[in-house]
C-alpha cells in the first residue's frame, strides 16, 4: 500500500481546533483569497443556479458572495463537521475527492485555499469535472510554489546545522505550469492558471508560527518527524529568519503565492 502524503486525521483535528477557536485575524489570508474569487465570479457571464464551496473553511467565500443575486443556493462542503457548523446552510463535511453531489448538477464549483492538501489532485479535479453541468465553471485558488519560501529556507539551513538532515516541513505547492495541465488532462476546457503574490511582514517569525497555526496549515506531512521540535532547532530557524528574510524595519517578510484556476467542462460532455 502506497504511503499517503499527508496525515489526513490530523488535518480534520486541526480544522476542527481552527473551528472552535475562530481567530478571525489569524484568516486574513482566506479572506483575500475569498475576496478574489468573488471579483473573478462577478467577471463571468451567466447564471449559477447552484454553487458549491469545495473544502469550506468557514463562511469566508460565502460572505464573499453574499452579494451575487446570479448564484441561487451555495452548498458547502467543508473538511469535518464542526468546520461545516460554521458555515452557512446548506452544508456538510465531504472528503474533496469524492463529492456527495450527482453528476452535472452543479453550473460553479469554487475553492478556496483546500486543495492544496488533497492527497490525490488529478482526482480531486475529475470529480469537480463530474459534478459539473456541461458549460460549468470552476475556479479555485491554491498556495503557489514560492509560498512561505523564507520559512522553508530558515527551517532547512536550521535543521542541517543542528540535527544533521532536513525533514518535510512545508506541503508541494502548485506551479501555474501544473495547475493548467493538470485541468487539461482532468478534461476541462480553456484552462487558465495565474499567480498573485502576497507579501506580508510580520514583527517576528515566531507570529507568523502562530497564525500558520491558527490557519490550521501547519505540517500536516506523514512523513514529517513525529518528534516535538527540538528547542535548538527552533532557535536556530528563528536566527536563520532574522538574519536572512530581515525587512530594512527589522521586520521579517512572508510571502504567499496565490494560485488561480480558472476552467470550463466542455459543453459537449
Amino acid at each position: 500500500m502506497q504511503t499517503p502524503l499527508f496525515d489526513r486525521p490530523i488535518l480534520r483535528a486541526r480544522h476542527d481546533r481552527v473551528a472552535r477557536r475562530g481567530d478571525a485575524d489569524a484568516l486574513f489570508l482566506l479572506r483575500e483569497a475569498a475576496a478574489d474569487l468573488a471579483d473573478r465570479v462577478r467577471e463571468i457571464s451567466g447564471d449559477f443556479p447552484l454553487a458549491v464551496d469545495l473544502g469550506a473553511r468557514g463562511p469566508s467565500l460565502a460572505e464573499a458572495l453574499a452579494d451575487e443575486r446570479r448564484i441561487g443556493t451555495l452548498v458547502s462542503l467543508a473538511p469535518s463537521a464542526a468546520v461545516a457548523a460554521r458555515c452557512p446552510a446548506p452544508a456538510l463535511a465531504a472528503d474533496e475527492e469524492r463529492l456527495p453531489l450527482a453528476d452535472g448538477c452543479a453550473d460553479l464549483v469554487l475553492s478556496c485555499l483546500a486543495l492544496h492538501w488533497v492527497e490525490d489532485l488529478p482526482g480531486a479535479f475529475a470529480e469537480v469535472l463530474r459534478v459539473l453541468k456541461p458549460g460549468g465553471v470552476f475556479l479555485a485558488v491554491l498556495p503557489g510554489e514560492e509560498t512561505l519560501r523564507e520559512l522553508r529556507d530558515s527551517m532547512a539551513r536550521a535543521e542541517l546545522a543542528v540535527e544533521g538532515g532536513v525533514s518535510p516541513r512545508v506541503a508541494p505547492m502548485l506551479t501555474i505550469k501544473d495547475g493548467g495541465a493538470l485541468l487539461q488532462r482532468a478534461g476541462f476546457a480553456e484552462p487558465v492558471a495565474d499567480r498573485d503574490r502576497i507579501a506580508v511582514d510580520y514583527a517576528d517569525p515566531l507570529k507568523l508560527f502562530a497564525d500558520l497555526r491558527a490557519m490550521g496549515e501547519s505540517n500536516a506531512m506523514f512523513a514529517r518527524r513525529r518528534a516535538p521540535l527540538r528547542r535548538a532547532t527552533l532557535a536556530a530557524a528563528l536566527a536563520a529568519y532574522r538574519d536572512n528574510w530581515s525587512l530594512a524595519d527589522g521586520r521579517v517578510a512572508a510571502t504567499f503565492d496565490l494560485v488561480t484556476l480558472t476552467a470550463w467542462k466542455p459543453r459537449d460532455r
